[in-house]
């Protein structure tokens, strides 16, 4: 069996878990000489970065035809060495690399009639409790912390992971006396058992007094996690903070590849690991930052914000891990969740299903990426 065509599905779309705010991700379709298929995403985010993954997966694409997909991590191997000129450390090259990776394991599944998460080694669970991950952009806290808190009481899941300094009136990771209000309202709300973490926009200035005040006054309302307070090459900062706070404190979002995650990891700087496999390099690059949060007993969370192709990637990561303590979902339906597969992911119960069909167990919709193409 060989790889046929690689083929590039850049979109646009309006995200209700953020205000309605438009978002973009490159999706990519990896075709076998049988007519098998496989699909990645790169979450891209913003016009620009979308437009030059795009290109850029469209001029990989020439290396990868006739290629054996079986081969899909030599493959990665082969990529990375390929870009080193461009590529160093990661940027939009990394966007490519993980769309490609992600389908070419998707492929992979599908020709071999294997599930993701088997072809990982096997999961240690076959379920994840699942947090509502979303933003606020309501003026009303009150109305704020109810709508959130509904997610855990009307919809089951175990606790809510909000986004600050986002589009909307709510004006949160501004003011540390109104921001501690809303943890207040939203503990409240959520009831006493459920997970409650925040995460501080990277357009907020805070300052390390700013993030170790706020981080201290959360603790009262019993934070899980603070996520990226600080900018990633703030250590000192980090480090101060954790020393000063009783919740986890996060981060890592913002690297591209293992090695940048190897010389995070090891400032001590963060309890837990946010990586995304849209962005770092895919399942391959992402399975190597997992064996660096194990081996220095610290936490994974795969941060899944963009499509059904990447929370079916994610969940079988996580699941292949004994350090993941939750799985995130957009809680509100939106386009790249509920109308580009077949089967969208839902919660019950406050878990969510790893998936077990061929690959990544989800059949994508062209016609969805038609509608918003960009």
């Amino acid at each position: 069996m060989r790889i046929a065509e690689i083929s590039t599905f850049p979109v646009r779309y309006r995200e209700p878990n953020d205000n309605n705010s438009q978002r973009h991700l490159v999706f990519c379709r990896a075709t076998a000489d049988d007519g098998t298929v496989g699909w990645g995403e790169a979450i891209t985010q913003f016009p620009e970065p979308t437009k030059a993954a795009a290109v850029l997966i469209d001029g990989l694409a020439g290396r990868l035809i006739g290629r054996d997909p079986m081969e899909n991590v030599d493959i990665w191997r082969d990529l990375r060495r390929t870009t080193w000129w461009y590529g160093y450390r990661g940027g939009i090259t990394a966007f490519a690399i993980a769309a490609i990776d992600v389908a070419l394991w998707d492929l992979k599944g599908h020709l071999l009639g294997e599930p993701l998460v088997k072809m990982l080694g096997g999961g240690t669970r076959q379920q994840l409790p699942v947090i509502a991950s979303t933003h606020a952009f309501n003026a009303s806290l009150q109305e704020e912390a109810e709508r959130h808190g509904r997610y855990v009481q009307d919809l089951g899941y175990r606790g809510v992971k909000i986004g600050m300094g986002k589009a909307g009136d709510t004006h949160l990771g501004y003011e540390i006396e109104r921001d501690t209000t809303f943890v207040r309202l939203l503990r409240d709300a959520v009831g006493p058992g459920a997970m409650i973490m925040m995460d501080r926009a990277q357009t907020l200035p805070w300052t390390v007094s700013d993030a170790i005040r706020r981080a201290q006054a959360f603790d009262e309302y019993a934070l899980t996690w603070i996520e990226e307070p600080l900018e990633p090459d703030e250590i000192s900062g980090f480090l101060r903070l954790k020393q000063q706070v009783r919740c986890l404190v996060a981060g890592g979002e913002r690297e591209w590849t293992w090695e940048g995650f190897k010389a995070f990891i090891e400032t001590g700087a963060v309890d837990v690991v946010g990586c995304d496999v849209g962005r770092a390099e895919g399942i391959t690059g992402v399975l190597k930052v997992m064996e660096l949060v194990d081996a220095n007993h610290l936490w994974f969370n795969s941060h899944a914000w963009s499509s059904a192709v990447n929370t079916a990637a994610s969940l079988a990561l996580s699941a292949v891990s004994n350090r993941c303590l939750v799985q995130e979902l957009k809680p509100d339906r939106n386009p790249m969740q509920h109308e580009l597969v077949d089967r969208p992911f839902e919660p019950h119960d406050g878990l969510i299903d790893v998936p077990t069909r061929p690959g990544l167990g989800v059949d994508v919709n062209e016609e969805v990426l038609q509608r918003y193409a960009f």
